[in-house]
């Protein structure tokens, strides 16, 4: 397990083929990036995100030590980035490997649905002078009640 929290930017493909190497005992592996998206409605110039530095590691641990007591996982990966991005930027990355690809899927899910509504990030819009706290939606709420 790998969980890292950077301000720079990572190589969604070489940490995708640093997790997949030689992974011979494991028939699956599952990845996702997340990126700024380009809201269109107000020229969104940038997204600045903080964290609180320990904590956040922390947090990030703890929900991938029970993704892995979930579902049988032989690794798990956990990148998010801090600090200014804009759009097309990628903020985050998880990757999950099992023996069967249904429990790589579903942790990756999970993971993804915490990531976006209970990790310990907090995320600030920048449109022109103008800035906004990015507050919890409803339906990323709505997604980890299946959980």
């Amino acid at each position: 397990m790998r969980i890292v929290v950077q301000e720079a930017p990572f190589d969604f493909g070489a940490e995708a083929e640093a997790f997949a190497s030689g992974r011979s005992d494991l028939g699956a592996v599952v990845t996702f990036t997340g990126i700024v998206r380009d809201t269109g409605d107000a020229a969104r110039d940038r997204m600045e995100i903080e964290r609180y530095p320990g904590m956040t590691e922390k947090a990030l641990t703890k929900i991938a030590e029970e993704a892995q007591t979930r579902w049988s996982l032989g690794d798990v990966l956990v990148i998010h980035r801090f600090g200014p991005l804009t759009p097309g930027e990628k903020i985050m990355m998880v990757a999950t490997a099992s023996r069967h690809r249904k429990d790589a899927f579903e942790a990756a899910e999970y993971l993804m649905d915490y990531l976006k509504s209970r990790a310990p990030f907090w995320k600030k819009e920048f449109s022109g002078e103008a800035t906004e706290w990015v507050a919890a939606r409803d339906e990323d709420e709505d997604a980890l009640k299946r959980w």
